[in-house]
């Protein structure tokens, strides 16, 4: 029987000035601006964990990894992502193929795309052609944090299949 099923994610983080860098997809794009967040806020990543638990019905990353728990406390997403493969795995489930699109006017995404788009595939065990990432921004329309600069945001899209 083929089973196939997607899920979506989605995430946003407030960009400060920092010392601990701002990490996209587990890659440093930049050294003097960190996120928000109680993890090291990686949206990207976060987006894209979302995606693929939904897509195999589970809890999202909040109800997984809770920020209130300490364990969690400036985690590097990509060992997130790590425990949500393995959830992936666990239920029978394997990656067909993924699609983000990561909204931002700083910092510029695309000189890291392709470093990104490596990292990802690496981390998930996938073919490079199976993950696609979009850098957009808002043109700098400033009717929201992300159009001011002041934040980043994720949308992911995740097609996985039933592999018993």
């Amino acid at each position: 029987m083929l089973k196939i099923r997607s899920g979506i994610g989605y995430d946003i983080h407030r960009i400060k000035k920092g010392s601990r860098g701002l990490f996209l997809g587990g890659i440093k794009v930049a050294e003097d601006l960190e996120f928000t967040a109680h993890s090291d806020g990686d949206v990207l990543i976060h987006a894209l964990i979302d995606s693929l638990l939904g897509a195999v019905g589970e809890k999202d990353i909040g109800e997984q990894f809770p920020d209130d728990d300490d364990r969690y406390k400036n985690i590097k997403s990509a060992i997130l992502l790590e425990k949500s493969v393995r959830i992936l795995k666990q239920n029978h489930y394997e990656i067909m193929n993924i699609d983000c699109v990561l909204i931002a006017e700083k910092p510029k995404i695309s000189p890291f795309k392709n470093q990104i788009r490596e990292n990802i595939a690496a981390l998930l065990s996938i073919p490079i052609e199976d993950f696609n990432l979009k850098a957009k921004t808002k043109e700098k329309i400033e009717t929201d944090i992300v159009g001011r600069g002041e934040a980043v945001e994720c949308y992911c899209i995740s097609l996985v299949r039933y592999s018993l």
